[in-house]
C-alpha cells in the first residue's frame, strides 16, 4: 500500500508559462522526503502554461495538471484544486513565483504540531518584506486596513497566497468569487482558528500581474459588503454530538 499523502500543494495558474517550471522544481525541493502531490490548476491560459506543465509530469510523477474549460478566476481554480486534492492537509501558492515554496514546511509544522489547538485549521503566510511596487503596497495596505477593521479577522496581509489548511475545513466554507482574499474571516465565522507565520516574498519571475490597484480595490469594496452580510447571517452550532 502506498503511504498516505502528508500534503497536497495546489497552485492556480493563468498565463504563467515562464514561471511554472521553476515553481514545480522548487516545490519538489522544499518537500523532498515527504509524501506529497502538486496540483496545478490551469485557468484557461492562452500561452504555453499547460503544455509546459504536462511536459514536466514524467520528471515529476507527483505532479497533476487540472484545466478549466472556461476561465473562472483564482478562487475557483483554488477550489478546483482542493476538491481534486488527495491529501488531508492542503497548501496553496500563487503561480507567479513570488511565494517561496521553502516556507511550506514551516507552515505545515505549525498547523500539525502536537500542541496545536483542536480548532486550528489554517496557517496563513504574512509577507514580512514585500517585493512589489510602492503603489501596489499602498493599495494593499489601504484595502487591508479597511477589511481588518470591518471583519475583525486579525489578518494584516489577506493577499498572501501561501497557506496551509485542513482540506475538509476549506470545503465546508461557502464559495464565492474572490473568497481567497477573505479566508481568515470566513474560517473564523465557521468556528475555526487561524494562525499566521512570517514568510519570504520575491520579485515576480516572468509575465505580468493580473491585477491593478483600482481593479482590486473596486472588487474589494464590493466583496466586503457581501462578506460582512455572509458572516452576520451565519449561525455556528459549535460542533455536533451523536447519542
Amino acid at each position: 500500500m502506498p503511504a498516505p499523502l502528508e500534503l497536497s500543494i495546489v497552485v492556480p495558474v493563468h498565463n504563467e508559462a515562464g514561471n511554472v517550471e521553476q515553481l514545480v522544481r522548487e516545490i519538489a525541493t522544499a518537500l523532498e522526503g515527504r509524501s506529497f502531490e502538486m496540483v496545478f490548476v490551469d485557468d484557461t491560459s492562452t500561452d504555453d502554461t499547460r503544455a509546459v506543465l504536462v511536459g514536466l509530469k514524467q520528471a515529476f510523477p507527483m505532479l497533476r495538471v487540472l484545466s478549466h474549460r472556461n476561465n473562472a478566476g483564482q478562487s475557483r481554480a483554488i477550489r478546483t484544486g482542493i476538491r481534486g486534492a488527495k491529501g488531508r492537509v492542503v497548501g496553496t501558492l500563487d503561480g507567479d513565483g513570488q511565494n517561496d515554496p521553502a516556507d511550506l514546511p514551516d507552515l505545515y509544522r505549525q498547523l500539525t504540531r502536537a500542541d496545536a489547538p483542536v480548532e486550528l485549521k489554517m496557517v496563513m503566510g504574512r509577507r514580512a518584506s514585500r517585493k512589489d511596487t510602492a503603489w501596489k503596497r499602498f493599495g494593499s495596505r489601504f484595502a487591508n486596513s479597511i477589511r481588518k477593521r470591518l471583519l475583525k479577522d486579525d489578518c494584516d496581509d489577506s493577499g498572501c497566497g501561501i497557506k496551509v489548511m485542513d482540506r475538509e475545513a476549506f470545503l465546508s466554507l461557502p464559495y464565492f468569487d474572490h473568497m481567497h482574499r477573505y479566508m481568515p474571516a470566513i474560517m473564523n465565522a465557521e468556528g475555526y482558528k487561524v494562525e499566521f507565520h512570517d514568510v519570504n516574498h520575491r520579485e515576480r519571475g516572468a509575465g505580468q500581474s493580473k491585477y491593478t490597484n483600482f481593479g482590486r480595490l473596486w472588487a474589494a469594496f464590493s466583496d466586503l459588503r457581501g462578506v460582512t452580510w455572509l458572516i452576520r447571517r451565519r449561525r455556528n452550532p459549535a460542533g455536533v454530538d451523536e447519542y
